[in-house]
């Protein structure tokens, strides 16, 4: 028997939207404009948003179009941060083994610049032991997306917010890495505490696990949808968006990444006063 859907309706569209812009992000990386990436990603989350708020305005939700919006996501927000922390991982291996006395600033650029002409097979740095293998680990982004994104279309509770972290969500925090490699590398060099600190594969590696975990977790987060805009009822989503502005003006490229953090945090925090009240009541 045939489903009675309609397969090329605005909302559906603007859900293919999303999954090219996922598949650009990927190609950008795979042609050495790593700069690129992010970017269509950003494309991506804007169509993600688009599909949803269309569906709603013209009263157009099937099953169709939810099955759909899991399978564009699993390309935009699995597969392409996937494949973006594996050549970053891949970057900080060979950014943190700068020869010693090297002035780490300028073997930083010169790591990227070998990166963007496509010379990185020539490089004089040979991974070895455990080094071999660990930007295969930027792949646990993609299998724990797969569980995400299933569970989200069957767990009945996320109607309203979430449980664990969305996938778009830890897919802007990955993209705060490429883009800070572009910005201190177009702008005004590397810090010395870039490479020392931040790109050393561990601590990389760490937070791509830490991140794919808590897509997964049972994490209780609040959802950014607006059912009004008074202050009683939205103040946890006010105060989360203001500070996030406040960020974006002062920390740039590594506002996403904060944003991202403070989430849960925000998400944590707003929740205790009603599990006192509940235990109060309880009592």
């Amino acid at each position: 028997m045939k489903p009675d859907v309609k397969l090329f309706n605005l909302p559906n569209l603007l859900t293919a939207g999303n999954m090219l812009s996922g598949i650009l992000s990927i190609l950008c990386v795979f042609m050495g404009r790593f700069e690129w990436a992010p970017w269509f990603i950003f494309l991506g989350a804007i169509f993600d948003f688009l599909d949803g708020f269309a569906a709603r305005l013209t009263k157009q939700y099937s099953e169709l179009g939810k099955q759909m919006d899991s399978l564009a996501d699993m390309i935009t927000f699995g597969v392409a941060p996937g494949i973006i922390m594996m050549v970053i991982i891949a970057i900080s291996i060979e950014m943190g083994s700068y020869p010693e006395g090297a002035n780490v600033s300028e073997y930083a650029d010169y790591v990227l610049e070998k990166w963007k002409l496509g010379l990185f097979h020539d490089s004089s740095i040979q991974f070895e032991g455990i080094y071999k293998y660990l930007p295969f680990l930027g792949l646990m982004i993609p299998v724990f997306s797969l569980f995400r994104l299933a569970k989200f279309n069957i767990d009945t509770r996320q109607s309203e917010s979430f449980i664990g972290m969305p996938t778009p969500a830890v897919t802007l925090f990955f993209t705060s890495f490429p883009l800070a490699l572009w910005w201190y590398f177009s702008t005004e060099g590397f810090p010395p505490y870039f490479p020392e600190k931040i790109f050393q594969p561990i601590f990389v590696c760490s937070l791509v696990v830490l991140m794919s975990l808590s897509l997964v977790s049972e994490i209780p987060l609040f959802s950014l949808k607006f059912k009004n805009f008074k202050w009683k009822e939205n103040e946890v989503r006010y105060i989360f968006l203001t500070v996030s502005l406040i960020l974006i003006l002062t920390t740039k490229v590594w506002a996403i990444a904060l944003i991202v953090f403070l989430y849960p945090v925000f998400s944590i925090i707003s929740r205790k006063p009603k599990n006192k009240t509940k235990k109060r009541n309880e009592v």
